[in-house]
């Protein structure tokens, strides 16, 4: 496999993930756990669907598929954090979900690079 069919696939696992915690959020979880697992389960989902656009990306672009990486990787760092802390209770999670937070947006800022830098062609 290659590195954009690697990131296509975690993408993937990735909005599977968020499907299953959104659902379990609406239908399984009390009211005080509903809010941190629905905005995970949102933010996951959001940047799978990031990844799966950069591994997608014309032109094998190594910033966007770093960018497609950080994506999938922090969306995932901040889900994760944020159930660990409604599930588990694990209050110090709450350190770690802003290092996905950085990573996201660290994936949009190189996705704006490699957008700027990109050759256009005339539509």
């Amino acid at each position: 496999m290659n590195a954009t069919r690697n990131l296509a696939a975690f993408a993937a696992l990735n909005g599977a993930l968020a499907v299953l915690i959104g659902a379990f959020a609406a239908h399984g979880a009390g009211p005080q756990l509903k809010t941190l697992l629905t905005t995970g389960s949102h933010y996951l989902m959001v940047h799978a669907l990031l990844a799966l656009l950069c591994a997608v990306w014309p032109g094998r672009n190594r910033l966007v598929v770093l960018a497609g990486w950080l994506a999938a990787g922090g969306g995932l760092v901040f889900c994760l954090a944020l159930s660990a802390i409604a599930l588990l209770s694990l209050t110090e999670m709450g350190a770690i979900a802003p290092i996905g937070g950085v990573l996201m947006i660290a994936a949009w800022l190189l996705l704006l690079i490699a957008a700027l830098r990109s050759q256009s062609t005339p539509a």
